[in-house]
């Protein structure tokens, strides 16, 4: 029924605004002469190819990505330095709320080690809306996963990455923090009624940021849904050709180690369901100078062996990637 629904949904959709063009009509035909197992086999190639995507994305700006589940976003370019907040539509168009200075750590470059004094680069979720601080911090504070799991398999170390205030008695005689970006109280508390930092992003970087394209993201998703394929339907060399030889987890797990691993849980041949949603694509700034970017969702995944539940999870998956000659390589994941 859930699949009936689907095929009704993108059948009506399409027709809608554009007629019953050659897909939709493979559509309804696959529908009216085959099970619906073909026709959810249909549905899952498209979702494989570029071309799909490039439709989706129509028009959309994509300067700092693709988003769904988001919907604030924060840019930092600690050059300037600044602080601008997005308002991120249902649709993933971004509008600019504000853009204001900001203070930040006088270190160049990226953050390495606990206490060198220098704000990351990267991408980040907020961990959690702090009140009650010290009044140095300001209003509130927003809580980053600085360190994240990328930089963790670079052996990066530090914690309490904020995104603060200044003095409420206005006595700050530094002009850098110790790594948090700090900006003006009356803005901060204008953002803090409307930005729920479980539905934030942040993106820090130095001077520049790559500007993804719509090609480039349009390949990303489509090979993120061939990569779940092969997942699902136990095919470990196409899964694992989508992992860089570069490949390594927080807990020190390299390329050989992990392919290992999932060659163990491959042989277990088992059936899977795996339901992506919320995906979002954004660039990666990074220090190694590779293409990278960000790719965040929800995973819901089923596996049964022998008709019997045998492993279930739903959780938030995050894998950091290399576009390298038109293909997605997975650095490190969550």
């Amino acid at each position: 029924m859930k699949i009936w629904r689907l095929v009704c949904a993108m059948c009506l959709s399409y027709a809608m605004l554009f007629g019953f063009d050659k897909d939709t009509a493979n559509i309804i035909q696959t529908y009216r002469t085959k099970d619906i197992a073909d026709v959810e086999k249909l549905l899952e190639s498209y979702l494989q190819k570029k071309d799909f995507w490039l439709s989706v994305l129509g028009d959309r700006q994509t300067d700092f990505g693709y988003f769904e589940g988001y919907e604030y976003l924060f840019v930092s370019d600690k050059a300037a330095p600044n602080l601008a907040l997005y308002k991120i539509a249902p649709n993933g168009a971004l509008t600019l709320t504000k853009q204001i200075s900001a203070l930040v750590a006088k270190g160049k470059g990226h953050k390495r080690t606990e206490g060198d004094l220098t704000t990351p680069i990267g991408v980040y979720d907020f961990t959690g809306r702090l009140t009650g601080l010290p009044p140095y911090y300001g209003p509130l504070a927003y809580a980053t996963d600085y360190p994240n799991n990328y930089d963790k398999s670079l052996k990066k170390t530090g914690h309490g990455i904020w995104i603060h205030g200044l003095p409420l008695d206005g006595n700050r005689e530094e002009l850098n923090t110790k790594g948090c970006i700090a900006i003006d109280n009356n803005v901060l508390s204008e953002f803090g009624k409307i930005v729920d930092y479980k539905k934030a992003l942040l993106i820090t970087y130095e001077q520049n940021i790559h500007k993804p394209t719509k090609d480039e993201i349009a390949t990303i998703l489509a090979q993120l849904y061939a990569w779940r394929a092969a997942w699902v339907q136990n095919d470990l060399d196409t899964y694992l050709s989508y992992y860089s030889a570069d490949f390594a987890r927080p807990d020190g797990m390299k390329h050989r180690a992990f392919s290992e691993y999932k060659r163990q849980v491959f042989a277990k041949n088992e059936d899977k369901t795996i339901i992506f949603s919320d995906i979002s694509v954004v660039p990666y700034p990074n220090e190694e100078h590779r293409q990278m970017f960000r790719i965040s969702f929800n995973q819901d995944y089923r596996a049964l062996k022998n008709g019997k539940p045998s492993y279930t999870s739903n959780s938030r998956k995050i894998l950091y990637v290399e576009y390298k000659n038109a293909s997605m390589q997975i650095l490190s994941e969550k």
